[in-house]
């Protein structure tokens, strides 16, 4: 393949193995890397630009961005950047291969997504951006091309944020209106170039959303200065007047978060991501364990104090390697003297804990029980029979599962299920001492 006038079929020790994405300023290309054996995206630079007297300066200091994020931002929902080469008259960044294309694909009225994975997608990108604000970086440059879809099926799979060149890196900044970023996703604060924070990424997430949900943008206008004008002095129709299966509640939600007034818009992302786990949540009380999506998963772990000491990044493994299962009211959980291989926790309902048809516990909702199938070396026995006393929600993750996870993330499982343990033997004391 031809990089400027150049034939080539590497740079630097990754091998080019075809063109899969071009830019304004970039071509991107599937590459390989020879030492890890993974497929890996090369972006790499226009050589063209890099000499242009008047922007050269601002293109390399957007590579010069993405450099500064190598081996940073670890997150599961956030494209990986593993190397940079930022030289005068060459400039690539070598990031995280991600197979199935952008949002940019579901953006139009005829390939609508379903309501429940718009709302999975933004929530997931609400804790990306959450993770990336603690770590004092603002990304910019929010817009469904830069918002990667792991599965070529966009109705399910994971997403991941990519192109971090804009970022602001560091304390608050400026920014040049048509220098950086896409218009139509712009807040009202960055078209008017002022100091910018966290809420012009929750602006233009907004924009996203509503494009996802209706299949058209906010603002439309024959030009920028068309576009800026709205932006900054008119109100947009809600989404529900485009898409006639939208609740009151994600009108409020997009209204929120793309309030003109800075004072207005969510002050954080939790908040954002709140709204919209509650906004679905109130929709699909009865809905089956199995058929949970993946962000009401997430946001049920993170209530359970198990999981105080748990990083997000943590969490999303556990929503990855778990089952969730529904158990009928009488039905038999666990069965003492069984061998045990898998550990649970209780989302919904009671159940009821029995030694030798004697009832010992109740467990309700947010405990752990079975974690003896991960803590023991060999694999043990039940010491006790669980039966559901309602009809309850389960997840439930094998111990084959539990060791596919980042040893971080087992060390804090380990970590509670020390305090879990504790806690059981200081109640049979308790009970002991009572007898």
């Amino acid at each position: 393949m031809t990089i400027g006038n150049t034939r080539v079929d590497k740079i630097g020790k990754y091998e080019l193995i075809r063109q899969i994405g071009r830019g304004a300023t970039a071509t991107v290309y599937l590459g390989r890397d020879p030492f890890t054996q993974r497929e890996v995206a090369v972006k790499v630079a226009f050589p063209g630009i890099l000499k242009d007297s008047q922007r050269g300066r601002m293109y390399k200091h957007l590579f010069l961005n993405e450099a500064a994020l190598v081996g940073k931002l670890q997150h599961p929902h956030i494209v990986q950047t593993y190397d940079a080469v930022v030289e005068e008259q060459l400039c690539y960044i070598v990031m995280e291969y991600v197979a199935g294309g952008t949002l940019e694909n579901v953006c139009t009225p005829d390939k609508l997504l379903s309501v429940e994975r718009v709302v999975e997608i933004i929530f997931k990108c609400t804790r990306a951006l959450d993770f990336a604000v603690r770590a004092s970086i603002i990304h910019r440059d929010i817009k469904p091309a830069n918002i990667l879809l792991v599965d070529p099926d966009a109705e399910k799979g994971d997403i991941k944020l990519s192109d971090f060149g804009a970022a602001i890196i560091g304390s608050p900044d400026r920014t040049l209106v048509l220098g950086v970023g896409s218009p139509a996703y712009m807040s009202p604060q960055q078209v008017k170039e002022m100091t910018l924070d966290h809420r012009t990424d929750i602006y233009s997430l907004g924009v996203v959303m509503y494009q996802l949900l209706t299949g058209q943008l906010p603002f439309q206008g024959r030009n920028s200065y068309e576009m800026i004008y709205q932006i900054v002095n008119t109100e947009p129709r809600k989404p529900s007047t485009l898409r006639c299966d939208l609740p009151p509640s994600l009108d409020a939600i997009v209204a929120k978060a793309m309030s003109k007034k800075i004072n207005k818009r969510y002050r954080n992302w939790s908040e954002f991501g709140t709204d919209l786990a509650k906004a679905f949540g109130d929709r699909r009380i009865n809905v089956p364990a199995s058929k949970i999506a993946d962000f009401e998963k997430f946001e049920t772990l993170r209530a359970f104090p198990f999981f105080d000491d748990f990083t997000d990044a943590e969490i999303w493994e556990v929503v990855r390697v778990s089952e969730w299962i529904g158990v009928a009211a009488g039905e038999n959980v666990i069965q003492d003297g069984k061998l045990g291989d898998c550990f649970y926790f209780l989302t919904a309902g009671e159940l009821k804990v029995l030694k030798n048809g004697k009832m010992l516990d109740v467990l309700n909702v947010g405990e752990c029980f079975g974690e003896m199938a991960v803590i023991c070396k060999t694999l043990p026995k039940r010491v006790a029979d669980i039966f559901a006393l309602t009809d309850a929600k389960l997840v439930k993750i094998s111990g084959d599962a539990f060791r596919t996870t980042s040893e971080g993330c087992r060390m804090h499982f380990y970590q509670s299920f020390f305090v879990v343990v504790s806690d059981r033997l200081s109640a049979a004391n308790t009970r002991l001492v009572t007898f």
